[in-house]
């Protein structure tokens, strides 16, 4: 069973793709903002992490560059409304491998991450 680092502030959308990603078979573990990321990303080494990008105390794109010093082959995909194109470049830039913009189509993370670890 692949294990998801489910990363948002809020609680509605953690608890949203949580849910989703639990019926298709996969164990996932929440983060509230990027410094939790980092620290659990450290202690649970997820197969890949799903990431908020506007989030209080660290911001995704922060998060994404402490995680890629830790594990420069971590599968990080970015889940955020802001999907203008410097946003996904930032992304991109940082280590993310994909970017997914909300509101998500459950589909859409379901291929995702399918695309990564199977």
């Amino acid at each position: 069973m692949a294990k998801v680092l489910l990363v948002d502030d809020a609680a509605f959308m953690r608890m949203r793709c949580a849910k989703l990603l639990t019926e298709n078979g996969y164990s996932v573990d929440e983060a509230e903002n990027g410094q939790e990321a980092v620290e659990k990303y450290q202690q649970i080494k997820p197969d890949l992490v799903l990431m908020d990008i506007t989030m209080p105390v660290m911001d995704g794109l922060t998060a994404v560059a402490e995680i890629k010093k830790i594990d420069p082959n971590a599968n990080i995909v970015m889940c955020s409304a802001l999907g203008q194109q410097n946003t996904v470049m930032a992304a991109i830039k940082a280590g993310a491998k994909d970017f997914i913009v909300k509101p998500y189509q459950p589909e859409k993370i379901l291929s995702t991450i399918k695309r990564f670890v199977g």
